[in-house]
């Protein structure tokens, strides 16, 4: 079963940066490297927002409006890992970040989540 657990959230002061890390495991049949990544991120009483994404190779990434200029997405497929480096972070920046893996191969998809990590941004 594949698992995505993110790690490096926590309190920072506005201006401030973070790392966000999501490790993936339990690849059996496809590798990482065959899975499209995203970012998520969901705060109270608000719908989830998709962050970032990268391809599998890495050759494309998009970004939030909200977020451009101020995040970067990257992959390391050797480590089964992304990251997402957040910099100039803003109190509206705080939610639980989700890490996302996607694979579509004609009409069936893959799809997972992981359980979040909390991003607040406070002074």
């Amino acid at each position: 079963q594949v698992q995505l657990v993110e790690s490096g959230g926590g309190l920072v002061q506005p201006g401030g940066s973070l790392r966000l890390t999501c490790a993936a495991s339990g690849f059996t049949f496809v590798g990482f490297g065959s899975y499209a990544m995203s970012w998520y991120r969901q705060a109270p009483g608000k719908e989830r927002e998709l962050v970032a994404g990268i391809s599998s190779i890495g050759t494309w990434t998009n970004y939030a409006d909200s977020v451009k200029g101020r995040f970067t997405i990257s992959r390391d497929n050797a480590k089964n890992t992304v990251y997402l480096q957040m910099n100039n972070l803003k109190p509206e920046d705080s939610a639980v970040y989700y890490c996302n893996a996607i694979r579509i191969v004609g009409g069936t998809k893959w799809d997972y989540w992981g359980q979040g990590t909390q991003v607040t941004v406070s002074s």
